[in-house]
């Protein structure tokens, strides 16, 4: 299947030796023909036996797939698994020679479309109730450079990269059974990345996740008592103040929160009311290609040395089916750095307890992200 979508990118979608699927958005002209046959001699796809199972202490499903456990780690430059397969060479996750950049279905789900059997209950207990787990995991390869982050992506092909995302955010909106569609992205070792290859994921649960369902609890809260909308009330509330935006443009506005939990947090949120990534035009789509890449290039520069801050970087969107009128596209960022070298580590009262104490103050951390502009 080919198709055309916006900002000049072909939309090509294969299938790789093992059935999974393996979709190219291409930016670069004249299109490269897609017909590279994925020869690898793969075993069955992992997934069948993904199951979550619920936890009655907390109302959460944990997602039980053990066989992630021998996913790739590190492999050698030269066995590098998102990258192009070169001519006589190892052959990769990606058939072709080159590409721009590509999406495709996770060979070691936490979510499956493949998961069997029937909802029932471990140990035949109604206190845990156990169901397949189903949905999908993705890859987002950005590039095909051995390294590198979304930061490093040049304009044009960051927005290649959100064009996949609206796409696959349409997408896996549309499956039955999927609830919401969370992309993101990790970056650097104390993160626990596995492979250096600039990368990200999208994950289609079948449930709408912790935090969404929080921020939606106090969303609902909000309405009910203000009548307004608290992430609209919370962007107005940032850019009034002023004293901890980042960096603003025409569409965008990029802030620490005034509550922020971690050494480095920045969220980047639209100027319009919009739902999901599907929602935005293609001017607000160029000018979050411009913001977030600058403000991940910052980040960068934030403690002084030449090591990449590590990171974790959300997509936060309304689920598929509920409550979009409710919740409201935005960006998420945090680094576990909190000082070169030091890492915040998740002990007492943060891992047990879920209380949170901060190492700086957000003011503070925005200043420094003005100051390295």
């Amino acid at each position: 299947m080919t198709a055309d979508v916006g900002h000049r990118v072909r939309k090509t979608s294969r299938r790789m030796a093992d059935g999974r699927e393996i979709i190219y958005f291409d930016d670069t002209e004249p299109f490269a023909d897609r017909s590279a046959v994925d020869g690898r001699p793969l075993g069955p796809v992992a997934g069948g036996s993904a199951e979550m199972r619920y936890d009655p202490l907390t109302g959460e499903w944990v997602a039980i797939a053990a066989y992630r456990n021998d996913r790739t780690f590190m492999p050698p430059a030269d066995q590098d698994p998102l990258a192009p397969t070169s001519p006589g060479g190892f052959p990769t996750e990606i058939a072709e020679a080159s590409y721009d950049v590509v999406v495709f279905e996770n060979r070691f789900p936490s979510f499956s479309p493949r998961a069997e059997g029937e909802p029932g209950a471990v140990d035949g207990d109604p206190l845990w109730p156990v169901r397949p787990a189903f949905g999908r995991t993705e890859v987002v390869c950005f590039s095909s450079a051995s390294a590198g982050s979304f930061g490093s992506l040049s304009v044009s092909r960051a927005r290649t990269v959100i064009e996949a995302w609206v796409d696959r955010t349409a997408t896996l909106g549309r499956i039955d059974g999927v609830e919401h569609v969370f992309i993101f992205e990790n970056r650097g070792r104390q993160i626990g990345v596995t492979l250096p290859h600039p990368h990200g994921q999208i994950y289609a649960f079948p449930f709408v996740p912790p935090k969404v369902a929080r921020m939606l609890d106090m969303a609902r809260r909000h309405r009910s008592s203000t009548g307004g909308n608290l992430f609209r009330d919370i962007l107005d509330a940032e850019r009034r103040a002023g004293t901890r935006v980042v960096a603003s443009s025409e569409h965008w506005t990029a802030y620490v929160p005034a509550a922020a939990r971690w050494p480095v947090e920045v969220h980047v949120a639209p100027h319009r009311d919009v739902a999901d990534l599907t929602a935005l035009s293609g001017l607000e789509r160029d000018d979050l290609a411009r913001l977030y890449g600058d403000i991940l290039r910052r980040l960068d520069r934030f403690y002084e040395g030449d090591d990449p801050l590590p990171y974790i970087s959300g997509v936060f969107q309304s689920p598929t089916r509920t409550d979009r009128d409710l919740f409201r596209l935005h960006l998420q960022v945090f680094s576990v750095l909190r000082g070169p070298g030091k890492l915040k580590y998740l002990a007492g009262v943060e891992s047990a307890m879920a209380s949170w104490v901060s190492d700086t103050t957000p003011e503070r951390t925005a200043a420094r992200l003005r100051e390295v502009a």
